[in-house]
């Protein structure tokens, strides 16, 4: 397998190390004031606020990742915080509903968006806390991490994934006052002693911060080295189907559906000079997905519409941290029936996907941590959509 003269393994090895270097400068030299803005992000979330997210295109789906991880935590025992993704016209809401409490979060490519910086700069007039990622305008506001958009918008996850996970720190430590954290202290490094004050934990919170990093570069780095066949095989296997007229039928719930809807939007809409590859998400309708689950139930919510869109020769995508989410394995057997390719992206060991070889090309993230699966996952499917452009040149 080669792309360009190049082995293709090689080529998805390199690709995944190049994001190391650069994550281990963003966050070194950032942690800190995240940890400052997590803080302030706890202390607005006390006083009533909502963090209200927006951006468009690719970025639109940090938004819906950020409202789904904030509104329903992973983390066992966690409060539910108000989120809300408003990119479908941000523009128009923002001025409407944002409140003096509240935190906003704007998302962009790295040269910007001229559209989203005016929201955030309205809404601080109201007295919003800002991130602009990236951007100039917020009261957080960050270059963007690298001038290539996937590595970029992959380091923004990562940043607010640190962001969701650490607010918890400080409402515990606020309302525990010297409490330790407890059973969920194995979620934040270095914490687990920690008595202080809200006002005294910051460094510890940073240094949870700059390890969680770590982790990432630690797994990504991992992959690159047991996963780079694989990832090259999926490659290869899905160019072919294309080749022939395949269409991509991506799908995954929660933050796997973000990633869902942000692959098959890279896929449609590449740069000048690349030719768009044919895919769906089946994620990103909600009416069909409300429909669907309310009239015949959620196991059947991709399966539904993979018998309505899928074809033989078609691609089934489906990305799951677990490996073992039903309605993903409902959609997964149909595409089998239907002679379509199946490729699936997983965490932990690759769960029931796994063990009942319903994936043609399983790619799996060997981590317990869904935060730190997802990031390593969102830079598969970008390299993979880098080295699908390179191809079809």
């Amino acid at each position: 397998m080669t792309l360009v003269g190049i082995d293709l393994r090689t080529f998805v090895a390199e690709r995944l190390l190049a994001r190391n270097e650069v994550s281990r400068a963003l966050f070194e030299r950032e942690a800190e004031r995240l940890a400052h803005a997590c803080e302030e992000m706890a202390s607005r979330f006390v006083r009533g606020g909502r963090l209200l997210a927006f951006g468009r295109g690719a970025a639109a789906t940090d938004a819906q990742h950020v409202s789904v991880e904030f509104v329903h935590p992973v983390i066992v025992g966690k409060r539910a915080l108000p989120a809300l993704d408003l990119s479908a016209a941000f523009d128009r809401w923002v001025p409407v509903i944002v409140r003096d409490a509240d935190i906003v979060m704007g998302f962009a490519p790295p040269d910007g968006d001229p559209d989203v910086a005016a929201a955030l700069a309205r809404a601080r007039a109201t007295g919003a806390y800002a991130f602009a990622l990236p951007g100039s305008c917020g009261d957080f506001a960050i270059d963007a991490p690298s001038h290539d958009p996937f590595i970029s918008q992959e380091l923004v996850e990562l940043l607010y994934h640190t962001l969701w996970e650490t607010v918890h720190v400080f409402f515990e430590h606020r309302e525990s006052r010297h409490d330790d954290v407890g059973a969920s202290a194995f979620l934040y490094p270095f914490l687990g002693e920690a008595r202080e004050d809200t006002s005294d934990i910051v460094g510890e919170v940073a240094a949870s911060i700059r390890m969680k990093a770590s982790d990432d570069e630690q797994i990504r780095q991992d992959v690159a080295q047991n996963q780079a066949y694989q990832i090259a095989a999926a490659i290869d296997a899905v160019t072919r189907r294309l080749d022939n007229g395949a269409t991509l039928l991506m799908f995954g719930n929660g933050g796997s559906a973000t990633d869902a809807n942000d692959w098959a939007i890279d896929c449609v809409s590449p740069p000048a000079g690349a030719v768009p590859i044919r895919a769906l998400s089946l994620s990103m309708e909600p009416a069909t997905l409300t429909a669907i689950a309310n009239d015949v139930g959620a196991d059947t919510i991709f399966l539904r519409q993979l018998i309505a869109h899928g074809r033989a020769g078609d691609v089934a995508v489906a990305i799951s941290t677990s490996g073992g989410s039903a309605n993903v394995i409902a959609a997964l057997s149909e595409a089998r029936k239907r002679g379509m390719l199946t490729v699936a992206l997983l965490g932990y060991d690759g769960g029931e996907i796994v063990r009942r070889s319903l994936a043609d090309l399983p790619i799996v993230v060997r981590s317990d941590y869904i935060p730190r699966i997802q990031e390593v996952q969102a830079s598969i499917y970008h390299v993979m959509t880098e080295a699908w452009r390179q191809w079809r040149l």
